[in-house]
């Protein structure tokens, strides 16, 4: 019989979930939420330390000699100022895959030296709008109006070619069922790998290896935090966490993306860059521990930090357990609650079926 955990989630981690959910932390300025990150964790794990970029990593048993890695990434996709008119308009570059679609009318914040300056996305009414030649919103035709008169005043605002831009929605639930909000991707996934870091302290659980819990910056523009930081541990296995997509929803294409929903469980992933001796050691906890999954498969690659840990110096044995989410990259990212709850607790099982200098090759 399976030793029962101790409450996953608790008031305390609930705060910390909207702070850090709330905090902005776009792609190459991770630096405040990744200061929030580890004054969570460090009560959990023996020492810390950050590279240059960013990439923040809590480890437990940092002397040992075999090293897994439980990994999620810190970084939302934004924008960046481009362009500034002369008559004070403001057009934008992405920074990370931000969804121009859905710019229109949101409210959002540009950060400045001089602390946050608020604007809007601007979009022509409905009443003035040619319905026979109806633009669609694209890179060329949305732009954020600051309330300016000039690129003056603009400038005297603080705000110049650069500045990084996030969008002002928060934390909410939904019908005490989805966590809801920007940036899910992939800060939950932060702040999961933070939790296990805290069920391990208070359940007394001993590893026979050294646990580095790395959160990885820049992901949203090509795995480069985490290829980094898989250059500097040089791990023997690494647990993966980000999200897949929701495709229960209308509009979605289960032929193409796979039949995957939120509230059935983690998301396992078949694909080249998963190590599948450890991938049956993930399902085998998930079984014998009682937790509903899903499986997809991912073509040549798996778009995840997975990819950057598995193709690293000799090669980490690597997996991935993702969390089925809905709307990804836009401001109203959604998860079930069981599910991260559910992640959770399987990278927790996971680790404990790890031995110390476990062989995972296929050939020995």
């Amino acid at each position: 019989m399976t030793k029962k955990l101790k409450s996953i989630l608790n008031d305390k981690s609930l705060k910390f979930l909207k702070s850090y959910l709330n905090n902005a932390s776009p792609t190459g300025f991770e630096a405040e939420g990744q200061k929030l990150w580890l004054n969570y964790i460090k009560p959990y794990v023996d020492e810390h330390f950050v590279d240059t970029y960013g990439t923040a990593v809590g480890v437990i048993n940092p002397k040992a000699q075999y090293k897994v890695v439980i990994e999620a990434h810190a970084d939302e996709i934004s924008w960046f100022v481009h362009y500034i008119t002369k008559d004070g308009f403001v057009y934008l570059c992405r920074n990370g895959g931000s969804d121009h679609q859905i710019a229109p009318s949101k409210r959002v914040n540009i950060h400045t030296e001089k602390g946050i300056v608020r604007a809007v996305f601007g979009w022509p009414a409905i009443h003035v709008r040619d319905a026979a030649k109806e633009e669609t919103p694209t890179l060329k035709n949305i732009f954020l109006d600051l309330g300016c008169k000039s690129d003056k005043e603009v400038a005297a605002l603080g705000v110049h070619v650069g500045c990084v831009i996030t969008y002002e929605d928060e934390f909410m639930e939904l019908n005490n069922r989805y966590y809801v909000g920007r940036a899910l991707d992939n800060r939950i996934g932060g702040f999961m790998i933070a939790e296990v870091a805290r069920l391990l302290k208070e359940n007394k659980t001993k590893l026979p290896f050294g646990l580095y819990i790395v959160n990885s910056v820049q992901e949203e523009v090509g795995l480069r935090g985490a290829e980094m930081i898989s250059r500097k541990i040089n791990p023997n296995v690494a647990i993966v966490t980000d999200v897949c997509h929701d495709t229960q929803t209308p509009m979605m294409n289960k032929i193409s993306s796979g039949d995957i929903s939120c509230g059935k469980g983690p998301v396992l992933s078949y694909a080249p860059a998963v190590q599948n001796n450890l991938l049956k050691l993930v399902v085998e906890a998930a079984t014998k521990n009682k937790i509903n999954f899903q499986r997809m498969a991912s073509s040549r690659s798996t778009g995840t930090d997975t990819d950057a840990f598995a193709y690293s110096n000799d090669g980490s044995a690597s997996v991935l357990i993702s969390l089925a989410l809905r709307y990804m990259h836009t401001t109203v990212e959604s998860v079930h609650k069981q599910d991260v709850e559910d992640v959770i607790k399987l990278m927790f099982h996971s680790l404990k079926q790890i031995k110390n200098n476990h062989d995972f090759r296929y050939l020995k």
